[in-house]
C-alpha cells in the first residue's frame, strides 16, 4: 500500500520532480499512424494523456504496456490510496517500535524478540480463481508465498480466507472443489502447513467469490531483504521459470488482445498456471543466496510481471536501471516486448546483485537446478530504459511508472437504504421458547453451512507438515513452533464478519478486528501486528466508497487503540456481479507471539471430570447480522453487536496470564453463533462431555444464540478456579460460571433445557459439506 504523497491534475497525480523526455521520435515497437488501443488496456482519455505529458511523446507499444498493468487498480490502488493513508496517520511512534518493515514493502516484517522477526501478508485472488478455480488458487497461494520469501524469510505456514456464493448453488459447486484442491495442491506441494482460515457462503459472493491466501515466514532480524536496485554497475538477474504467454495483463486486462494484432495468436486466458515444484526449488534457492549474503535487493514477479519488478526496484533505489529483454528465458515463440513485460508466469524472482557476487550468485542457481540470466544492470542516470534486440523500446522515469500513477478522491456517499437497514431489526422475529424449539434450532444452525464443520476443506491440507504445528483448524487460532530450542512460536488467525460489516462499515470492521485479536489471545498468544484484504465492490459506486472509506477508518482507529499496528494488506475492488457488490468483507489477519508454545491453551476440552467452565465477558440481547437471523429467517438489518475494544484488550491479558501460569486448560472463542456454537465445537473437538447451567434470571434465547462480542469460554481446573475467577475479579471482567467438564456426560447437556449425544452432534455437524460437494 504505497503512500507517496502526490499533487492533482484532472483526478492524476502529477510530479514536478521528474523531467519529461522531449524526443518525439518514434521508438521500436511505436507505430505512429495508428490510435493506441490504452481504452482497452484499461487507461481512461484523461491517464493516456498524462502519460503522454510524462515522456513528453507518444508511449511505445512496451511503455503503454506497463503504463497500463502498474496504474491499473491492482497494482496502483488509484482509488484507495487517499483512504489507506489513513493507516499511516493513526499509527503511532509506539506502534512502530518493533515493525522493520511496513506499508508498502511486499510484506510486513516484525521483531518478535530473539533475533527473531515474523513476516507475514495476506492477498487476494478473487476473479483467476473464478474464472479458472484450482490455477487461480494455486497461484494465489504461489505468489503471497513469494512475497514472504523476497522479505529474506523462509516461508512457515499458510492460512485461507475462502467465500462462495449459496453452498446449494450450482456454481458454487463447480468453483469451491477446484479452489480448495489448488490451495491444498500448491501448499501440500510446497510442505507448507495450512494452519488456519475461514469458509463462508453468502449469495452475493455467487459469481465472485473471495479467495484471500495468507503466508507467515520467519527470519533472523539480520537477514531482512527489501526490493530496491542501488548501487551503480549492480547486475539484475532474473531467476526462476521461463516467461510465457499465461497470465498476461492479469491485473487489469489482456494484453495480448491488444499487442498480438496480426500475429494469428488466439486469445489466451489471463489466469496464471502454477508450478509448486519449481518454486520449492526457488525457495531453497532464495535462502541459499541469502545465507551467502549475495543479494543487495531482491523482487518477486507477482501482478504486471517484469514491468512491476524492473520499474519497483529501479524506483526504490538510488539510479536508473538498463535491461536487455531479449535475454529473458522464454517457454514461447514470437513474443513481443510488451507480453515479456506484461506476462505474470508464475516461480519467477529479480535480484539485485554486486558484479562480485554475479559468479557465487550463478554457482548457487546452477546447484538448484534453477534458471538464471543477467537482464541487466544499475545505472547513473534516473531513467529505466529497457531495450529489445538493440533497440530501446522502453525510457521511462520509473518512479511515475510504480508510484506516482493516478490517485483517484472518489464521490462517497452513504446509502439511501442505510437507515432502513439499520431500523429492520431482528427484534420482530419469532424466537424458539420452548425447549422442543430450541432443540430443533440447535441443530438446523450447526448444520447450516457457514457453522457446520469445515473438515471437508481442511482434510484436504497438510496442516502439520514440518512438525512444527502446534494448533490449526479447527481451533481459533493457527499456531507454529519457530525456535526448536527456546519453543518460542507465533499464532495466526483471520477473521471478519461480513454481515456487520454491511450493517455498519465502520463497527464491523472493528468486530472483524476485535476477533482475530481474541481468538490469537484465545490460544495464549500476544497480539503484536495486523494485515489485511480489503474486497469490495466497485470504487466507481458512491455506495461501495462509503463502506471502504468507513471500514477503513474503523480498522486504523480500532488499531491504534489495542496499539498494534496494520504492517501491510492488499485490496481487491470490483467485486461483484452486474451492478450487485458483494458484502463488504475486509478480512484481518492478527499475529500473535508465544515465548512457549507448551503453554498454548487447546480448544476442546479435556477428559479432566469436574473442570469448570466459565464464561468471560457479557451477554447481551444482540441480533442483528447474526447467525440465527440469517439461518432461521433469512433476515439481515438491524445494528451488529457492540464492540468493546478496551474489554478486548482486557480479556487477551486475562488470557495470557491465565496460559502462562497454567489457569486454563481450553478455551474457545463467542462469535457466529454464540454459545451453544462453541458449547456444541468445544466438546467435539475435545471428544469429551459437558453439563450447562443457564442462568435461571435470563432468557435462555439470548444466553445461547446471542454474538455479543468479547466473550470467551474457558476451562478452568478446580484447583485453579478461585485464582483464576479472583483475578478475573480483581481485574474488572465480568465472568459466569456456565457448567462443568463431565466425559461420562455422553454429550453436551443443558440443564432444565434439552441435551444431544455425542453422535446426534456428529451428523448435524459434521454431514452437511460432504452431502453438498462428495
Amino acid at each position: 500500500m504505497p503512500t507517496t504523497p502526490h499533487s492533482y491534475s484532472l483526478g492524476v497525480a502529477t510530479t514536478d520532480t521528474e523531467t519529461p523526455v522531449t524526443d518525439t521520435t518514434a521508438r521500436a515497437g511505436e507505430t505512429p499512424d495508428l490510435a493506441q488501443p490504452y481504452l482497452e488496456l484499461g487507461l481512461a482519455e484523461d491517464e493516456y494523456a498524462r502519460i503522454r505529458e510524462i515522456l513528453g511523446r507518444r508511449p511505445t507499444d512496451a511503455e503503454l504496456a506497463m503504463y497500463s498493468v502498474m496504474w491499473s487498480e491492482h497494482c496502483s490502488y488509484k482509488s484507495s490510496k487517499k483512504h489507506l493513508r489513513y493507516f499511516g496517520e493513526t499509527t503511532t511512534p509506539e506502534m512502530r517500535e518493533k515493525m522493520l518493515a511496513g506499508i508498502g514493502e511486499n510484506a510486513g516484517v516484525v521483531d518478535i524478540g530473539d533475533g527473531w522477526a515474523v513476516t507475514f501478508k495476506v492477498e487476494s485472488h478473487n476473479h483467476p480463481s473464478y474464472v479458472e478455480p484450482y490455477q487461480g488458487a494455486a497461484t494465489g497461494v504461489g505468489g503471497i508465498v513469494r512475497d514472504i520469501m523476497a522479505m529474506g524469510a523462509r516461508p512457515l505456514a499458510v492460512a485461507d480466507s475462502l467465500r462462495f456464493g449459496a453452498a446449494d448453488a450450482p456454481d458454487t459447486r463447480r468453483v469451491l472443489p477446484g479452489v480448495v484442491a489448488g490451495v491444498a495442491g500448491y501448499g501440500n506441494c510446497l510442505g507448507l502447513p495450512n494452519i488456519g482460515g475461514e469458509l463462508v457462503f453468502d449469495q452475493s459472493y455467487a459469481g465472485n467469490p473471495l479467495v484471500n491466501a495468507l503466508c507467515v515466514g520467519a527470519m533472523r532480524t539480520e537477514d531482512l531483504h527489501l526490493a530496491f536496485a542501488s548501487g551503480t554497475g549492480n547486475k539484475i538477474i532474473l531467476f526462476g521459470a521461463r516467461t510465457g504467454l499465461d497470465g498476461i495483463g492479469g491485473v487489469s486486462v489482456l494484453a495480448s488482445d491488444s499487442f498480438s494484432a496480426g500475429t494469428g495468436r488466439k486469445k489466451l486466458p489471463s489466469v496464471q498456471v502454477g508450478d509448486p515444484f519449481t518454486e520449492k526449488v526457488l525457495i531453497e534457492c532464495c535462502l541459499d543466496l541469502f545465507a551467502q549474503k549475495l543479494v543487495v535487493g531482491i523482487q518477486d514477479l507477482g501482478g504486471a510481471g517484469l514491468s512491476c519488478a524492473t520499474s519497483e526496484l529501479a524506483a526504490a533505489g538510488d539510479g536508473g536501471m538498463r535491461i536487455e529483454l531479449d535475454r529473458v528465458p522464454l517457454r514461447a515463440k514470437g513474443m513481443t516486448p510488451a507480453e515479456v513485460l506484461s506476462s505474470e508466469s508464475q516461480e519467477r524472482m529479480c535480484a539485485v546483485v554486486a558484479p562480485s557476487d554475479v559468479d557465487a550468485f550463478m554457482a548457487v542457481c546452477a546447484k538448484w537446478d534453477v534458471i538464471a540470466t543477467e537482464i541487466g544492470e544499475v545505472t547513473d542516470g534516473d531513467h529505466l530504459v529497457i531495450d529489445w534486440h538493440g533497440e530501446t523500446v522502453v525510457d521511462v522515469p520509473p518512479r511515475t511508472v510504480a508510484h506516482q500513477g493516478p490517485v483517484y478522491d472518489r464521490p462517497l456517499a452513504r446509502p439511501s437504504t442505510q437507515d432502513a437497514l439499520a431500523t429492520d431489526t431482528p427484534d420482530h422475529l419469532p424466537r424458539p421458547s420452548s425447549p422442543a424449539e430450541i432443540r430443533e434450532t440447535v441443530l438446523k444452525l450447526i448444520s447450516s453451512p457457514n457453522l457446520a464443520s469445515k473438515e471437508w476443506v481442511t482434510q484436504q491440507y497438510d496442516r502439520y507438515v514440518r512438525g512444527n504445528t502446534v494448533l490449526a483448524q479447527p481451533s481459533d487460532s493457527g499456531v507454529i513452533r519457530i525456535d526448536e530450542e527456546t519453543g518460542r512460536g507465533i499464532a495466526v488467525s483471520t477473521d471478519c464478519n461480513s454481515r456487520y460489516v454491511y450493517l455498519d462499515p465502520y463497527a464491523g470492521a472493528q468486530l472483524a478486528l476485535a476477533e482475530s485479536y481474541r481468538n490469537v489471545a484465545t490460544s495464549g498468544a500476544t497480539p503484536v501486528a495486523v494485515t489485511n484484504c480489503l474486497n469490495f465492490g466497485a470504487p466507481t459506486d458512491p455506495g461501495v466508497m462509503w463502506q471502504f472509506e468507513r471500514a477503513v477508518h474503523g480498522l486504523a482507529d480500532g488499531c491504534a487503540q489495542l496499539g498494534v499496528p496494520v504492517t501491510g494488506g492488499n485490496v481487491s475492488f470490483f467485486n461483484q456481479t452486474g451492478d450487485v457488490a458483494i458484502l463488504p468483507t475486509p478480512v484481518v489477519g492478527v499475529l500473535g507471539v508465544l515465548d512457549d508454545v507448551r503453554r498454548r491453551i487447546p480448544t476442546g476440552i479435556g477428559a479432566e471430570a469436574g473442570e469448570t467452565l466459565l464464561l468471560l465477558g457479557e451477554t447481551h440481547d444482540e441480533f442483528g447480522g447474526s447467525a440465527w437471523a440469517q439461518v432461521m429467517h433469512g433476515h439481515l438489518g438491524g445494528v451488529p453487536p457492540k464492540v468493546d475494544l478496551e474489554r478486548e484488550r482486557l480479556l487477551a491479558e486475562i488470557l495470557l496470564a491465565g496460559s502462562r501460569d497454567g489457569m486454563i486448560s481450553a478455551a474457545h472463542d463467542l462469535s457466529d453463533g454464540g454459545l451453544i456454537q462453541t458449547l456444541v465445537e468445544t466438546v467435539l473437538i475435545g471428544q469429551c462431555g459437558a453439563r450447562v447451567l443457564l442462568d435461571e434470571d435470563a432468557d435462555p434465547f439470548v444466553q445461547l444464540f446471542s454474538e455479543s462480542a468479547g466473550r470467551v469460554l474457558v476451562a478452568v481446573p478446580r484447583s485453579e478456579e478461585l485464582r483464576f475467577t479472583e483475578m478475573c475479579t480483581a481485574r474488572e471482567l465480568p465472568w459466569r460460571k456456565v457448567g462443568v467438564v463431565d466425559p461420562e456426560a455422553g454429550g453436551l447437556e443443558i440443564q432444565g433445557v434439552t441435551a444431544f449425544g455425542f453422535e446426534e452432534l456428529r451428523e448435524a455437524f459434521e454431514s452437511t459439506l460432504p452431502a453438498l460437494f462428495d
